[in-house]
């Protein structure tokens, strides 16, 4: 017995006796331990019940089950006045077979655990790459909640920038004025009648900024109304501010939902009321400055759709991860919310802006393009927390000016009733005014242009319209990704994800198919299309997912074919005098595309999507053990998202890439060089690892980047999610080594459990390996080659350093059949993932690529000082599975089985219904982009008044001046300020006269001065003309 060792611990209810014993004494301690933590679950309702009905279902169907003093949680704010569609159960002990007795009550329609939501972002010092300390808590900055989408430390960013050089300064402007809101102020329109409900942290009862607070309501376990950290109130300001820092609409009705507290916290159930509340009160527009990666919170998502549905114009954020891919937040993301987006005053896409695309889709389809536009969102003024201005910075920014500019663009439409989320949105993306230089999944369909707003929103007639409307595979960068590859025979079909936006009603459909017709004159026979769709459009939207491939007889063509889909959406006519009671929309979406040869074999690549599993539903860690504020994969490890740099890498060097987003089973290996595994989580199906053996003895070959898998490592990172305020274990490590060692295991190949990081030079560059795994077996006949690194699982485990030497990392192995593949093995793929690399391996990529399409060997890798011999089979045992691990919850592979999960039958490959081509002997439109987006909307027959562009003024910055002061008394053109919105005119008049002096004065020293003589010029008439007319000073009428 060891000193200190601890010999026995006695449980007592609400204690641990721990007895400590060394040689000769034994100590016993006594230590305070929680009881078990009472779970909340949120119970759904398939309808709106009054409080005792609800009570006496949860009654009914928890009578006989095993669960533990369970209660329903009293919920006291303004909605509990009214019925409601979910309660709060508060559960001491649930097992999960009562959780399902629960949810088959037929009354309840979903349970899911309550999730406690975070507005800002919780950052602690981070510890230093050689510091040997670990931590044991994770929090991440990207975590299981929904955040606050302002930058910066603590809550939000000041924008207030320090540098040697400061000379001049912009005077900060007014963000309503720089959309030109006061054209609309001036027409009379400033959000009057409109209902504008802003979910914040609240506002102070006598905010000098505001005048029409209508209502505010408390929906947190705090007793104030106030705003005790300044985020609602700003995001109020830009809004509806009436002076000093101007909102859009300052007439608008306000209804302040307090749903944050001041520790910036919130609940899913808090959200719930507060929501069902706003659908009670009519609102129309709602600004939601929140978002998380958690597409998967189904009371919330589903509530989204409701306010939806009732007409409630919801506004949203789309995230602060950029500029990384694939990082789109929720709800922002969902097809019926207005996702926004970042950019400065230069019209950059802000750095923080998250970037499309939807990831909802992966891995057999596609995302969709998001967000939908952009606005400023760096350095925006908005009103302080007690009185004045203030800047900030984020996403959370951009959502107010454009739930500020939504409010006023409904107060200008006379017939209310033709706005709905449907038609603002259509209106909004129609006259988006595209940045240059941007792709689609950065800017969507461009940045707001207010005035073009109304135009269109003032000449709408309901109707249905695209997202992107139109698809041009041969616009670069628009159109990227699609644009920076073209298409050809046998490769995997070509999936555009396309938005419907139906403007007529809440609910619609699609009349009979969509119509695929093909321009003869722009040889749209060379392409087939497929079209799938939703068979509701609910609430106001639906999917239209085209897949283009090209026809057998176009193998060896080159060129460019085009046509058209055309899709008729019915709804039901709100004015049953409708002829058919329904009212249809047919719209075009105009396709074209870029047709090559096929490549040859050894240039196609093929990135498997099927085993890539992430966050939601599960606990998937990131690959770097080192990024603690970050610990989930959430990004889709998709060749567009978070290996996008890598995509661009091998398009750039000749390779085409294509993605598999089905099993192995389901592609002709014939038709490729190299299959690429990146990072795999899932399990492989019996057949799969079968047919991969049959494809690489004729010919295919494959390359693994893995990562690494320890349980004991696993154990240890344990992850607290404050959601559900329970421990999540991971389900697999950074990637799932036991099933890739399943698939790889008929060469003798397989990874370890070994877990290491650290520098080193291979082949002249620089590298760096972060928490990759070693290589444990490998062909006798292959090469290897080793490096020393630290053992970082030793520092998990024990806070030790070790450095080991002669690890192996990389493996080339030629299959012996004749006419065999080959197969590389690398351990670690955080070198060529954008999510946290700190030095590229794309070169490695390259060479590794060399070696599997045309059997070269680089001889940086072959004549490597870092050589070592294969390994053997060890005494140390391959890595086991987690013993408990729930990824069959998640899998497409997987199933639940008595004892250990089995593997699901082999789902069938899909399969494409090709639509039967229409062919229309007509010339396609040249430019696509400039087609009309809305059937009814013609911009140039809409006058608007004289138009004033609001420029910046520059002055000197004065010795310690704040970088945040204020401007006081600030201008409101229109009914506000209409004396000093007058005196502009003047003031701009005064100038010129003081410029047209000036030049008169000068004429007449030139006339004065002694000159030779020469031909004389004949005075232009407008200056003999100003000679002879006497200056009198008087001003004249405006």
């Amino acid at each position: 017995m060891q000193a200190g060792e601890v010999v026995f611990c006695i449980f007592l209810e609400a204690y641990m006796l721990l007895l400590f014993c060394n040689d000769s004494v034994c100590i016993a301690v006594m230590v305070s331990i929680p009881p078990p933590l009472s779970l909340e679950y949120i119970v759904v309702f398939n309808g709106y019940f009054t409080a005792q009905a609800r009570s006496r279902f949860i009654s009914s169907a928890l009578q006989g089950s095993h669960a533990l003093a369970w209660r329903i949680l009293p919920r006291d704010n303004p909605a509990s006045d009214y019925p409601s569609d979910f309660e709060v159960v508060q559960i001491r002990q649930a097992p999960l077979k009562d959780l399902l007795t629960l949810q088959e009550h037929p009354y309840i329609k979903r349970v899911t655990p309550q999730r406690k939501v975070f507005r800002s972002l919780k950052f602690t010092q981070s510890t230093p790459c050689n510091d040997t300390r670990w931590t044991q808590k994770w929090q991440s900055s990207r975590p299981l909640r929904r955040t606050s989408l302002s930058l910066g430390s603590g809550f939000w960013h000041a924008t207030g920038r320090h540098s040697s050089r400061r000379l001049l300064r912009a005077i900060p402007r007014h963000v309503a004025q720089i959309l030109q809101a006061d054209v609309l102020w001036q027409m009379g329109h400033t959000g009057l009648g409109v209902k504008v409900a802003v979910f914040d942290t609240g506002l102070s009862e006598k905010h000098p900024h505001f005048k029409n607070v209508k209502e505010r309501t408390n929906w947190t376990n705090e007793k104030t109304l106030d705003d005790g950290l300044g985020h609602g109130t700003f995001v109020a300001g830009v809004i509806a501010s009436m002076r000093e820092c101007q909102g859009f609409a300052p007439d608008s009705e306000l209804h302040i939902f307090r749903v944050f507290t001041n520790n910036q916290v919130s609940y899913t159930s808090w959200f719930l009321d507060a929501f069902n509340y706003a659908i009670l009160k009519k609102i129309d527009v709602l600004n939601l400055s929140i978002g998380g990666p958690d597409f998967m919170d189904h009371p919330f998502v589903d509530k989204v759709w409701e306010l939806t549905a009732n007409r409630v114009i919801m506004v949203s954020a789309i995230g602060n991860d950029g500029p990384l891919y694939g990082t789109l937040n929720n709800p922002a993301d969902q097809m019926d919310v207005i996702g926004v987006g970042g950019i400065d005053f230069e019209d950059n896409i802000a750095r923080f802006s998250s970037r499309g695309m939807t990831t909802w889709e992966l891995p057999g389809g596609y995302g969709r393009v998001k967000p939908d536009i952009v606005t400023y969102g760096s350095g925006v003024r908005g009103s302080g927390m007690k009185e004045g201005c203030r800047s900030l910075s984020g996403t959370s920014v951009a959502s107010p000016v454009v739930a500020g500019a939504v409010t006023l663009l409904a107060s200008t439409v006379q017939n209310r009733e033709l706005v709905n989320p449907a038609s603002m949105k259509q209106a909004l993306i129609a006259s988006a005014r595209r940045l240059p230089g941007v792709n689609m999944f950065e800017q969507g369909h461009g940045k707001l242009d207010l005035l073009r707003a109304y135009q269109v929103l003032n000449s709408y007639q309901p109707q249905a319209s695209l997202s992107p409307s139109y698809i041009d595979l041969t616009e670069c960068p628009y159109m990227w990704p699609y644009c920076s590859q073209p298409i050809y025979y046998g490769g995997m079909p070509t999936i555009i994800n396309v938005t419907i936006l139906n403007g007529m009603g809440v609910t619609g459909r699609i009349v009979d198919k969509p119509i695929w017709q093909p321009y003869l004159p722009q040889n749209g026979d060379h392409i087939d299309v497929a079209v799938s769709y939703s068979p509701v459009l609910w609430p106001w939207a639906g999917y239209l997912a085209v897949s283009i491939s090209v026809a057998k007889k176009a193998a060896s063509w080159e060129g460019i074919a085009q046509g058209h889909v055309m899709v008729t959406v019915a709804s039901p006519a709100q004015n049953d005098s409708k002829s058919g009671g329904e009212l249809t929309s047919t719209v075009k979406l105009p396709v074209k595309v870029k047709v090559v040869p096929t490549p040859p074999r050894s240039k196609r690549v093929l990135w498997d999507q099927y085993h890539n599993l992430r966050y939601p539903p599960g606990y998937f860690p990131r690959d770097n053990l080192r990024m603690k504020n970050d610990p989930l994969d959430w990004n889709g490890d998709h060749i567009h998202t978070n290996f996008r740099d890598m995509y661009q890498h091998l398009r750039s060097n000749g390779y085409f890439v294509e993605v598999l987003g089905a099993p192995i089973t389901c592609f002709d290996a014939s038709q490729y060089g190299t299959l690429l595994m990146v990072d795999s989580e899932e399990e492989y199906f019996p057949e799969e690892i079968a047919k991969l053996r049959r494809d690489i003895d004729n010919g295919l070959s494959l390359i693994i980047f893995g990562d690494w898998y320890n349980t004991s490592v696993m154990r240890k990172v344990k992850f607290y999610d404050e959601n559900t305020r329970q421990w999540w274990m991971p389900d697999t490590g950074g990637a799932n080594v036991p099933a890739l060692n399943d698939l790889i295991s008929v060469w003798g190949m397989a990874f370890s459990d070994g877990l290491y990081e650290g520098d080193f030079t291979l082949a002249d560059h620089d590298m760096y390996y972060a928490s990759g795994c070693s290589i444990a077996r490998f062909p006798e006949d292959g090469t290897i080659i080793a490096k020393t690194l630290k053992d970082q699982g030793l520092e998990v485990l024990k806070q030790e350093t070790a450095v080991v030497d002669n690890i192996p990392i990389l493996g080339l192995y030629q299959t012996p059949s004749e006419g065999g593949g080959r197969i590389a093995l690398y351990g670690d793929s955080n070198c060529i993932d954008d999510s946290h690399r700190q030095k590229d391996c794309f070169w490695l990529l390259d060479a590794l690529l060399q070696f599997t399409a045309y059997s070269m060997t680089p001889a940086s890798l072959s004549h490597s000082q870092s050589r070592a011999l294969p390994p053997s089979v060890s005494e140390r045992p391959l890595p086991e599975r987690l013993e408990g691990n729930h990824l069959y919850r998640y899998s497409k592979v997987l199933e639940a089985h008595l004892g250990d999960p089995k593997p699901r039958p082999l789902p069938a490959c899909p399969h494409l219904s090709w639509a039967k081509p229409q062919p229309v002997n007509e010339t396609a439109p040249s430019n696509l982009w400039k087609h009309q987006k809305l059937l009814s909307v013609d911009m140039d027959k809409v006058a608007l008044p004289n138009i004033r562009v609001y420029r910046p003024q520059v002055r000197p910055l004065s010795p310690g001046e704040s970088g945040a002061w204020d401007i006081p008394g600030g201008i409101m053109p229109g009914r506000y300020n209409q004396d000093v919105g007058q005196t502009i005119p003047v003031f701009a008049f005064l100038g010129a006269m003081v410029v047209l002096a000036f030049f008169v004065v000068q004429l007449t020293k030139a006339k004065s001065k002694p000159k030779r003589r020469k031909p004389r010029v004949k005075r232009p008439l407008f200056l003999q003309q100003l000679q002879q007319q006497p200056h009198t000073g008087k001003t004249p009428s405006v």
